[in-house]
């Protein structure tokens, strides 16, 4: 197994004007907020699965928390027992459920968290591990945050086994105890010391993300003339929790589907794969079948909610970016980040209102990056 270390798995950058957390902590194999090669993140997101897996026998039920480790939390879950349970949480509104669990991400830019709670009585009754999977543990509160929550919901946790794990985990030893206390043991990949990152940050001089404007490209999306392919596969939805092993078989049936139809232009070119927020896996999965069936150089990563600074500095890791309007919502604000030229852009996401001055306002922002063959792909 690959072991990995604070150079492959941590850059440094500065929150735009959120005071509660300066910093973040940026991986540059997670698919977020970086492009990577998707075979990459997907060898990173089963390193830290199969870590988990050896501490995990029976029955799982794995929660990823959203948005960074949706991907990662399926990652997971497929190193899990073939009836294993992944469901990820969500600040997305899900129609076809009004039972929620909810708590709060405190540091968060956007602190609402909930999970879908229709199923989990069951679920919960019928695992032996229940596995929460982030992407980087600091204080370790979401996590007690949640499983305070469902300790009042369902008494029966107190007899499982509950691990919190994590690609990166930086919890001071006073606050792994209070974690044990409540009955969380932690997995990661990395284990760091306390440090002060809002220090090392603080004389990084950032701006904030762009808003494409309407000259960086000659219309609207309509006009732009991008080509929108629905996959005869619809996608199941990990919000409302899914079989790992039926999920995953659908997104695998998704991919394959795009591939036979023709998506790719230029076998030996350059394409990015973007995923929308929540709707990670999905691209990144795509991505990789793309690296797989043909000579062409596949990268990925998703826009997101977070408000991250920019700065030209080379020790800084996001040096551009811009600020659009979500799919999944026009009056909410997304970012996508270090957008460079492809011979194609594939465009993934399982919104299924997609708003137009939102689907604008991404072509624009491919487009003023030299972009012109790009793909919406719905699921």
């Amino acid at each position: 197994m690959t072991t990995y270390t604070e150079t492959d798995l941590l850059r440094l950058a500065k929150r735009f004007h959120n005071t509660k957390r300066t910093y973040l902590l940026v991986d540059p194999l997670q698919a977020k907020h970086l492009s990577v090669q998707p075979s990459k993140a997907l060898e990173m997101f089963h390193a830290l699965g199969k870590k988990v897996g050896e501490a995990c026998d029976g029955v799982g039920l794995v929660i990823g928390f959203a948005e960074t480790a949706t991907a990662v939390g399926m990652a997971v879950a497929e190193e899990m027992s073939d009836d294993c349970i992944y469901i990820h949480t969500t600040r997305e509104l899900v129609p076809e459920e009004n039972d929620w669990v909810e708590f709060c991400e405190e540091h968060s830019h956007a602190v609402e968290q909930k999970l879908s709670g229709s199923h989990l009585d069951q679920w919960i009754k019928s695992c032996k591990s229940i596995v929460f999977v982030d992407d980087e543990i600091s204080t370790g509160k979401t996590l007690i945050n949640i499983v305070s929550r469902l300790k009042e919901q369902y008494p029966e946790i107190e007899e499982k086994r509950l691990v919190a794990a994590s690609i990166i985990n930086r919890v001071s030893e006073v606050n792994e105890q209070k974690m044990r206390d409540y009955g969380l043991e932690c997995v990661s990949l990395l284990k760091l010391e306390e440090t002060d990152y809002a220090e090392a940050v603080k004389d990084f001089s950032i701006t904030e993300a762009c808003e494409p404007q309407e000259n960086d490209t000659a219309g609207s999306a309509s006009e732009t003339g991008i080509s929108e392919i629905r996959s005869q596969v619809s996608l199941m939805d990990p919000r409302l929790g899914v079989s790992t092993r039926e999920y995953r078989r659908n997104i695998d049936a998704f991919a394959d589907s795009l591939i036979h139809s023709g998506l790719v232009k230029k076998a030996d070119g350059n394409i990015l794969v973007v995923g929308t927020e929540e709707c990670m896996y999905p691209a990144i999965v795509l991505g990789s079948r793309l690296e797989q069936a043909f000579h062409a150089k596949v990268f990925t990563h998703s826009t997101t909610r977070s408000p991250i600074g920019i700065c030209a500095d080379e020790a800084y890791p996001i040096r551009s970016g811009y600020k659009l309007k979500s799919l999944y919502d026009a009056g909410r604000t997304t970012y996508i980040y270090n957008l460079e030229k492809y011979d194609q852009v594939i465009l993934v996401t399982d919104s299924e209102q997609i708003p137009g001055e939102s689907l604008d306002t991404v072509v624009r922002a491919l487009r003023a990056s030299g972009n012109d063959e790009i793909f919406l792909i719905r699921g």
